[in-house]
């Protein structure tokens, strides 16, 4: 195990970072990590039926993603509406920040927003001259690492096909490979984890174990619960999936409806009191993400994979190719 931050880097060449979804959801490579034997496949998403037992369940995240990109009139500003805190009043992201200080004013359409406060973590609380929804025209709010304004291909390829419960600012993205006719061949469920910024807050200290994540909420229903108590074995759909289970079974030893808001952080040596198998998609160089999924999969053996996957071009990151950890 390590929790040095520097043990968790690697080099990924630039023209390995998918900007573009796939012609087809299924079309995604599939590299297959078998924990037991330390070996690797390299397989098609459209595959993964044949890697499941009798007993197991899938598990996904129904989260929608919010159209929560805005810009000014004038284009100098970009707004990311993170949450609704009441009439007129909204908190945000802004960039760049050195031209909304307290007080300074933007528009968007006929809507003046004046900034009323900075929090500690730099997001703006803001305040409206009248009470508009402001995800009404807004767009996908694509990661920095896609390199193009969002477009109406975005729209629809940025969420997944499941998508049922509006919450997210970033899309459960090992989900967007499913098609509804995978979904159809398959045993699955649903729970919900609206996706925040704080996912991909960079970790800052060398000591991984001082790095303090932003609390998310979920969502488990009743009848998702009753259904994953009874599978025999437990496959999520990404990251997402694995901080709910984890999160809510870590008080039981039956997982139960739950709804809050958790900021588990899962690094080595966790132990996994949840989740059987993992599919993820790869994850950038010193995140949280790619953390979790090395507790799941053992750090020097993850890394390898990694190696491999540049060597044979696989495509990185939220419209990449995706990993099964079995």
């Amino acid at each position: 195990m390590s929790a040095r931050l520097s043990d968790y880097d690697y080099d990924l060449p630039k023209e390995l970072i998918a900007q573009r979804p796939p012609e087809h959801r299924d079309d995604s490579r599939m590299m297959v990590l078998h924990r037991d034997t330390q070996t690797i496949e390299h397989r098609r998403f459209r595959e993964l039926k044949t890697f499941l037992q009798q007993g197991d369940l899938v598990v996904l995240n129904d989260t929608q993603v919010l159209p929560a990109r805005r810009f000014s009139n004038d284009g100098a500003i970009e707004f990311l509406f993170l949450e609704r805190l009441g009439p007129r009043r909204w908190k945000c992201l802004v960039s760049p920040g050195r031209k909304m200080r307290v007080g300074a004013t933007a528009e968007i359409g006929n809507v003046i927003l004046c900034v009323e406060k900075i929090t500690s973590d730099g997001e703006r609380i803001v305040v409206l001259n009248e009470d508009i929804d402001l995800y009404s025209g807004g767009s996908m709010p694509l990661p920095p690492y896609v390199r193009r304004e969002s477009d109406t291909e975005d729209a629809a390829r940025y969420q997944t096909v499941f998508a049922h419960t509006p919450g997210a600012l970033a899309a459960p993205t090992a989900g967007l490979h499913f098609t509804p006719e995978i979904l159809g061949e398959i045993p699955h469920t649903f729970v919900t984890l609206h996706v925040g910024t704080g996912t991909f807050l960079p970790v800052r200290s060398e000591n991984i174990a001082e790095h303090r994540m932003h609390a998310e909420r979920f969502f488990i229903s009743h009848s998702a619960a009753a259904t994953i108590n009874d599978a025999e074995r437990i496959a999520a759909v990404g990251t997402t999936v694995v901080r709910v289970l984890e999160a809510a079974r870590r008080e039981d030893t039956k997982l139960r409806a739950k709804e809050g808001t958790t900021d588990i952080f899962i690094y080595p040596p966790y132990r996994f009191h949840a989740v059987d198998v993992l599919l993820t998609n790869f994850h950038l160089p010193r995140s949280t993400l790619l953390m979790l999924v090395s507790a799941f999969a053992v750090r020097d053996f993850l890394l390898r994979a990694y190696q491999e996957a540049i060597r044979e071009r696989y495509r990185f990151y939220s419209y990449g190719d995706c990993m099964l950890i079995l």
